[in-house]
């Protein structure tokens, strides 16, 4: 039976952090940034109106990525997929999740911040739809050289 894919629960955080903490530490350094939203997902992305997505195989997170509210605008962000589980399509269900969602909130544009060494991740999100741009001047990661975005029509 395939994952099914669920909004966030309180009860799913500690996945949420230990996902993505497994992938950031194995690659790259952690930034307060990183810590500000796994350790604190529920004020951090829920309360603003954002939601986070897990793809779910019973019920043990398997993966999961999140929508958060920056700004004005909207960020694909956390996406991260359990290395037992990759190469199934599950990160572009849980990206599909987002972008579903973020139509249905009114989003007119999402964007993301991906590092040129995930090309695997850089063709998935293309295949999503995002479309790279330019690098604004107010990046948060340090990890983060390259800038997607993703409109969608009204």
């Amino acid at each position: 039976m395939p994952p099914r894919i669920l909004p966030y629960r309180p009860e799913f955080a500690a996945a949420f952090r230990d996902l993505n903490l497994a992938w950031i530490e194995e690659l790259f350094r952690v930034e307060p940034v990183d810590l500000e939203v796994l350790e604190n997902p529920d004020r951090a992305v829920i309360r603003p109106g954002g939601e986070i997505f897990f793809a779910v195989d019973g019920e043990v997170p398997i993966g999961c990525c999140a929508l958060m509210r920056v700004g004005d605008g909207w960020e694909l962000t956390k996406m991260a997929v359990a290395p037992a589980w990759r190469g199934r399509g599950i990160g572009e269900a849980l990206g599909r999740a987002v972008l579903e969602h973020a139509a249905r909130v009114g989003a007119t544009t999402v964007f993301l911040f991906t590092n040129s060494s995930l090309a695997g991740a850089i063709r998935l999100y293309e295949r999503l739809g995002f479309r790279h741009a330019p690098m604004p001047g107010d990046a948060e990661y340090e990890r983060g050289d390259v800038y997607m975005e993703c409109s969608f029509k009204k």
